[in-house]
């Protein structure tokens, strides 16, 4: 029974579904040091039942506050962001594989190497929290989540 559960996890959270996460949300975040560490949040709050249709419903109006401001829903989100950083990991490491994405080792940055139509589907929910976290530096972001990079 326990191999069932395995297998329908994986065919939900596979890397080659989340790299076009990953990659949708870089190409609409700002390139900042250490960038690298928001890659962290993108599955756990893009998969999260509330909030990835909060962030679908999301404007150019909405912000970190306005999408995140209930905390008591957060309770939840370092055990998420520990759970899925395999899947992060492979995730990027997929992205890397097929040019969507290039990496800047000495200050922890990761940008889109696609400058028009990408080869992948936009993922808006992902886009969306990359927009939303453009106007914050990690540390803002991380702190007001009230979790740890790992």
């Amino acid at each position: 029974m326990s191999s069932v559960v395995e297998a329908i996890y994986e065919l939900k959270y596979n890397p080659f579904k989340y790299g076009e996460y990953i990659a949708s949300f870089y190409t609409s975040v700002e390139e900042q040091e250490h960038n690298l560490l928001l890659s962290q949040l993108i599955i756990p709050l893009c998969s999260h039942s509330i909030f990835g249709s909060k962030l679908l419903k999301s404007n150019v109006n909405s912000t970190i506050w306005s999408i995140f401001g209930d905390q008591k829903q957060l309770y939840d989100l370092q055990e998420r962001i520990d759970e899925f950083q395999g899947l992060t990991q492979q995730s990027i490491q997929y992205c890397i594989d097929n040019d969507w994405l290039s990496v800047n080792v000495q200050n922890l940055i990761l940008r889109s190497c696609v400058d028009t139509r990408p080869p992948y589907n936009i993922q808006r929910v992902a886009w969306k929290l990359g927009r939303l976290f453009k106007k914050h530096s990690v540390v803002e972001i991380y702190s007001f989540l009230g979790v740890k990079p790992r």
